[in-house]
């Protein structure tokens, strides 16, 4: 049962539950085939955002056809005075200012009270500052960093024509894959599936609302019965290019793994659940 992966394609639950618990290393080859075949079927080599009109000298704007260039394409003044409103409501700690600004497809899974809620997990922003501004047909990318009160991070901000946040990613390729892997699973155990999303790499989130995110876990669950808890997480696999961290989880009634690839810059590509879930352990 495949949970989520990018492209459609069939993912790691095609190759059986050849992967033994925690202590089994290394990754059976079956499986890190696999990885390549997923890899090279949703196109993770390619451009990890949809593409995006390039900036040349001065900031000016290749030309592009006229018949692409929509008449309500955001311009880059327009993203950049957006993307401060977005920042701003971040470090103010204005949950319903984050909340307003939220693109429909991001309303749907939040609330204003969920918005305070991830924020006070999170460190407090003290500054920022716009780096660059790519604007697109369809949307824009903004990258910018924060001055946090946990230190300086990077983050990038898509927003569609609108001016609205249409999807967010924080730079976690410092960070240790399972720590990373730990934080998408938490999001999901706690119904934050904008926060969960925010790990995909942005392929992915350009074909996953957090609308589609919740529905695939909640289809889940149906099989397995609630999630609980994570029981431990291990780092199966490492690449250069590609990890795989198996997640044990506690369900309602059972506990099994999830098979989360990461790329070399520790944003999720695909996620996948075994496509026969082992069966409910007897009472002792």
């Amino acid at each position: 049962m495949a949970l989520l992966n990018g492209g459609g394609c069939g993912g790691l639950g095609q190759t059986g539950r050849t992967v033994p618990p925690v202590t089994g290393l290394p990754v059976p080859v079956k499986l890190r085939s696999a990885l390549l075949g997923l890899a090279m079927a949703t196109g993770l080599a390619g451009p990890l955002a949809p593409p995006l009109q390039a900036a040349g000298p001065a900031g000016a704007q290749t030309a592009a056809p006229a018949q692409a260039s929509p008449v309500s394409a955001i311009t880059q003044a327009q993203a950049t005075e957006a993307a401060r409103r977005v920042l701003e409501a971040l470090r103010s700690g204005d949950a319903n200012a984050r909340y307003a600004l939220f693109a429909d497809a991001l309303k749907r899974t939040s609330s204003p009270a969920m918005v305070a809620n991830t924020m006070k997990t999170q460190p407090k922003v003290l500054s920022y500052r716009i780096l660059r501004v790519l604007p697109g047909l369809s949307n824009s990318m903004v990258e910018a960093t924060l001055n946090t009160s946990a230190g300086s991070r990077d983050v990038v901000l898509v927003l569609n024509n609108a001016g609205q946040l249409a999807g967010f990613q924080n730079d976690n390729a410092d960070q240790l894959s399972t720590d990373v892997v730990n934080r998408f699973v938490q999001a999901l155990l706690n119904g934050q599936f904008v926060t969960a999303r925010s790990f995909l790499s942005l392929l992915m989130q350009d074909e996953l609302t957090p609308s589609a995110l919740q529905s695939k876990w909640q289809r889940l669950q149906r099989v397995t019965g609630n999630a609980i808890k994570v029981r431990h997480l291990l780092l199966a696999d490492s690449a250069p290019d590609q990890k795989l961290v198996i997640v044990s989880l506690d369900f309602q009634r059972l506990t099994d793994s999830l098979f989360v690839i990461l790329n070399d810059k520790n944003e999720i590509t695909g996620v996948d659940f075994p496509n026969e879930p082992v069966k409910p352990a007897v009472a002792r």
